[in-house]
């Protein structure tokens, strides 16, 4: 088997790394401590105009082409440097997609070139609710046809980037005689649609400069021609676009990781304990070992889930595979990063803190990994039915 990048998957691979360390870096602690947005929407629009927000979109509207593979290695260079800015990428890359998957022609060259181009900052993923988070089927949110306009009303929680998205793709119970799941519908919603409200932004314990915010539709009025794919066929379509998701996430968790050891191990190489330089110590050496072991088998995993998506590979439980393995090498690394420092490793001083704050989330969102428990053992079973 053949392991290794290709040319253009390397070239993307180095211009999102030297692009992190020269642009993203220098900020992200500011960033995570100040509400600087203008500074966030700089570098998101930076990276648009490299080509970052449409990876595996098609060029003819404004995507690069690249793959799920360049998607992955660039999603793992960027959270290296800024996961507020890596979520906001991997979400942006979902919603173009999405649209790209099952819009109308209409529909996609509306909104993707937008996406791509960075003349919207953002899009947002608007799936999840109070009671309808790792159940997604148990939405409340209603759509109903008025004429000409569909009525949205209910609400939405956690939508990352919602105060400065272009567009949303919002899931909607449209045929409450249906079963449970079946009478689900998706919906592209602009920005400033009458009846939106954009609610309260979440006070995070990290991910700062990514703005996450409740969405209130208040008989929200958008057009009939929003609807997107086909009628109560939006459970079907959320559910296949959160597999891919998850290679997104699994890939930030990884550089989250990789960002934290490679800063505790260079730092045992200069801090000096007992008279000789602690990665003297078997206790470090072993947290380095198992680590980066850990975190070398999260990258086969997300790697071989990303081949099998752009080779056009079923993939939703190696995604599944990989989001949770990946997600939890990362927690353990930075804690274990924290653990190298001592007291340092608590302080706002060092990055690590910051890092295992941002990777928390990360076993949470896109899926809980318990979620992901229940999708592999599923798959799995199903070979023995």
């Amino acid at each position: 088997m053949f392991l290794e990048l290709t040319e253009e998957q390397k070239l993307i691979q180095d211009t999102a790394r030297d692009f992190a360390k020269a642009e993203l870096e220098p900020v992200a602690a500011r960033l995570d401590r100040e509400d600087d947005r203008p500074a966030f929407l700089a570098n998101l629009r930076k990276l648009a105009e490299l080509g970052f927000m449409g990876l595996n979109v098609a060029a003819e509207y404004g995507g690069s082409e690249a793959g799920v593979v360049a998607f992955s290695v660039a999603m793992t260079e960027i959270a290296r440097a800024c996961a507020s800015t890596a979520v906001t990428v991997s979400v942006n890359n979902m919603v173009c997609e999405v649209i790209q998957a099952v819009g109308s022609d209409e529909q996609k060259r509306a909104y993707i070139p937008r996406i791509c181009s960075g003349e919207y900052a953002a899009g947002s993923f608007a799936l999840t609710e109070t009671g309808a988070g790792s159940d997604p089927a148990g939405m409340t949110t209603t759509a109903v046809l008025d004429g000409d306009r569909w009525l949205l009303n209910g609400s939405k929680i956690f939508i990352t980037s919602a105060p400065y998205a272009g567009v949303f793709v919002v899931w909607a119970v449209t045929d409450q005689g249906a079963a449970k799941g079946r009478g689900i519908s998706c919906f592209l919603v602009e920005e400033g649609a009458p009846g939106l409200v954009i609610g309260k932004q979440e006070e995070k314990t990290g991910q700062h400069a990514s703005a996450t915010n409740e969405l209130i539709f208040d008989n929200c009025r958008i057009p009939k021609h929003a609807l997107m794919g086909k009628l109560n066929d939006g459970f079907r379509i959320a559910v296949g676009e959160l597999a891919g998701g998850r290679i997104g996430i699994g890939s930030l968790g990884l550089g989250l990781g990789l960002a934290a050891m490679d800063f505790a191990s260079r730092y045992s190489t200069q801090r000096s304990q007992f008279g000789q330089k602690i990665s003297n110590f078997q206790a470090i050496q072993w947290m380095i070992a198992d680590a980066y072991t850990e975190l070398e088998a999260a990258r086969l995993l997300l790697m071989n889930a990303a081949f099998r998506k752009e080779s056009g590979r079923s993939f939703a439980k190696e995604a599944s595979m990989a989001k949770m393995y990946a997600t939890e090498a990362a927690n353990k690394a930075c804690y274990k990063a924290v653990q190298m420092l001592g007291g340092y490793g608590y302080s706002r001083d060092f990055p690590v803190e910051r890092y295992a704050r941002d990777v928390r989330i990360t076993s949470i969102y896109e899926g809980t990994n318990e979620i992901q428990r229940v999708i592999i053992a599923r798959e799995i079973l199903r070979n023995f039915a």
